[in-house]
Parts: structure tokens; sequence; C-alpha cells
């Protein structure tokens, strides 16, 4: 019975347009990182729109975070409202080849479920396609301090490290005896390394464990818990990977309701594909062909715990 906004976010559009937080933003064309904004597909080489060093984020300057999108469906009654937004994106958008048609239906459900289910259809040409949910979680209530306490557990034994840009350099490597192991429920904080005024935390992309099986099948990527609240969440998704951000940039960013988020302020578990795939053959595919449609689906399902459940 005891309620709090949850999600970190802003009053105001203009303040969504201009933020450089992506505070639950739809990112694509390709989320995460595209190494030296470039990429050969099919003997050709595209260039992108460098907006991270000499590398491509979320899309580019102009992502999908930043572009208005059109109300397809609403439904606010019932037991399972939903909304559904459409983009359509043109052929050569922030260098990408190929139009898409875009849709993005969030919907509540069962009555503590919230999906979001992506679809995107490829019209004309081959193109990476790479679609990321950007919430950030504080399951506390937003505002409310850092995350260091949340408890979480990963399904997840893999993970793609990076180097020094932040891109993966090929290996996917085991989390065990390492500082990226969920493997166990754990404390966001216990060995993460604290930088003040701007780093340290987190910011990998897991392998989801039993990506092997079923093409599309649903699989849990994580389970989060605020042990203070006892608000809990477990996240089930159909992605190869999942990112893991604690909010290490987020600096005294004035919110939502008067609220002033600092750093450590929230967590993000971005399903997605591996940063860079399209740089890397041994990563799983980005590439949707003309007539192909991506599909993407997530579902949270909170809960109260008052003590966790292993």
């Amino acid at each position: 019975g005891n309620l709090a906004d949850v999600v970190l976010g802003y009053d105001t559009v203009a303040e969504y347009a201009n933020g450089s937080a992506s505070f639950g933003a739809m990112v694509g064309r390709v989320a995460n990182r595209i190494a030296n904004a470039r990429f050969v597909l099919d003997g050709k080489t595209y260039h992108l729109l460098r907006n991270d060093g000499n590398s491509t984020i979320h899309g580019g300057p102009k992502g999908f975070g930043k572009v208005i999108w059109t109300v397809k469906e609403h439904v606010s009654h019932g037991d399972s409202p939903y909304i559904t937004f459409y983009y359509h994106s043109l052929d050569g958008e922030q260098g990408f080849p190929g139009a898409l048609d875009v849709y993005v239906k969030y919907q509540l459900s069962r009555p503590y479920d919230l999906s979001i289910r992506m679809n995107v259809t490829a019209r004309n040409k081959a193109t990476p396609v790479n679609l990321a949910n950007h919430a950030y979680w504080n399951l506390a209530g937003h505002g409310s301090g850092d995350v260091l306490k949340h408890e979480l557990q990963m399904f997840a034994s893999h993970y793609t490290p990076v180097d020094g840009s932040m891109i993966p350099t090929g290996e996917v490597a085991p989390v065990a005896g390492t500082m990226y192991d969920f493997g166990r429920r754990i404390p966001v904080g216990t060995n993460m390394k604290i930088v003040p005024g701007g780093g340290g935390g987190y910011d990998m992309n897991y392998a989801v464990d039993g990506q092997h099986g079923q093409q599309n099948a649903m699989r849990p990527v994580a389970r989060v818990r605020d042990p203070k609240s006892g608000r809990a969440f477990e996240l089930w998704a159909n992605q190869p990977g999942v990112q893991f951000y604690t909010a290490s940039w987020l600096i005294n960013e004035k919110g939502k309701a008067g609220k002033v988020y600092g750093q450590y302020g929230a967590l993000c578990l971005e399903t997605q594909a591996y940063p860079d795939a399209v740089n890397h053959p041994n990563f799983p595919s980005s590439i949707v062909r003309p007539g192909q449609v991506y599909k993407h689906d997530m579902v949270f399902r909170f809960s109260y715990q008052a003590t966790y459940d292993a």
C-alpha cells in the first residue's frame, strides 16, 4: 500500500528533448555503441554520425530517443491498458541504410506486469536494428538516493569485456571471479568501484543465459529488490544481451517533481543485441533484411517481497 514513483524522468517534453540521460527513451536504430561510427554490410561501408568520441551511440545525435513518435493506439480502460507508438525511419537516417517501420507497445497486465513489445520491419535494405528501453529504476522511489543497496541477481554467466573506449573486444568471458558476477543475489554496491564526480559503477553488456534454445523465447534476465521498501521486479526478455548501467554519470540532474538525481541514483537493465555486433561476426547477428521483422519483447513483473526469495 506504500506507493512511490520508481522511474526517473522529467516534467516537460522540452527536458526530455534536450536531456542527455535518455530517461525512459526507446533508443535506436542501434542502441549502445558502434566502433568508429562505421560498419560494412554486404560489401558496402556505411559511415555514421559520431556522438561518443569516435563512436556512434544510441543511433546517433538524433536517434529514436530524440524523435517524435505517433500514437497509433491507446486503450486506457479495462484490465490490460496499453499504448502503441509508431515511427517511420527513413533510408539514410543518421547514416543507416534502409527505411524502417517501427512499433512499440507498452501494456499493463496481471495486474503488476509491464510489457514492452518492439516490432520493426525493414522495408527496402538490410540494416542493423537494436532497440533498447532506457528506463532508470530506483525501487525506493525516484530521487531517494543511490541504489547501491538494491539487491540484484543476473541470469547471465558471461559478459562482453570492453576496451578503454567502451567497445567490446570480441571476447565473451565468464563473470565468475570478477566484479560482474551477480549469479547469486548481492547488493549492487558490493564489488562496485566508486568514482565520485562521474564514472565507476557498472556499464556492461551481459550475455543472457539460455539464448541457444528456441529463437525469440522469453528467458529470465534479472531480479531486483529494494530491501527498504520490499519493492521488487523480475525482468524477462527474448534478446541475447542486457546492458547493466548504474547511472554513473548522473550528476545533480534536475528531475520531475522537484527531485534532484545524483550519481548511482538508479539502475538500468537494457535488454539488447550485443554492442557493436555489426563489427563482430562472432556475436549474434543484429541484421534485419527486407521483409523480415525484428521482435524484441520485455516483461517487468513487479512484486512486494518482505524478504528476498533466492
